[in-house]
């Protein structure tokens, strides 16, 4: 059991890894930065991979021993749905950031140019945000419908 709450440590301690080398090491934060999404994409296989055998454990842990085929059907179900909800919020939080990132800074100079235009600028970089909240509503309908 005591694995269950060392791989969230584990993963942050592997995300936070190259930020920390780089600011000890006083090296460029791009290093850092590849570092660090190399180091997401590996975590994410890895828990990709893991995810049938924490399924498995889990389903054993929560049926009864008499279980049916139909309820570890439905646990495989709902595993993918986990899945399906992850990779929805996950894109469409790195769109919406992508997309954040491209409008802010413009809105930011319309703005110091010409104030009127704050409202106009709001609008564009909410429409970004709009991408990661479409994402966040549609998992909570994959796990709870």
């Amino acid at each position: 059991m005591l694995y269950v709450f060392l791989l969230p440590v584990l993963i942050v301690g592997l995300l936070a890894l190259p930020v920390v080398y780089a600011i000890k090491k006083k090296k460029s934060f791009k290093r850092a930065i590849i570092g660090n999404v190399c180091t997401f994409l590996g975590v994410m296989v890895m828990c990709t991979v893991a995810a049938p055998f924490a399924m498995d454990a889990y389903a054993e842990a929560a049926a009864p021993a008499a279980a049916t085929a139909e309820a570890e059907e439905a646990a495989s179900d709902n595993g993918m749905a986990y899945l399906a909800a992850a990779l929805a919020v996950g894109l469409g939080s790195i769109g919406g950031g992508i997309a954040v990132a491209a409008a802010a800074p413009a809105a930011i100079g319309a703005v110091s140019e010409d104030p009127k235009s704050f409202s106009k600028a709001l609008i564009f970089v909410a429409l970004g945000e709009g991408c990661a909240l479409y994402g966040f509503i549609v998992a909570l309908l994959m796990i709870f419908i």
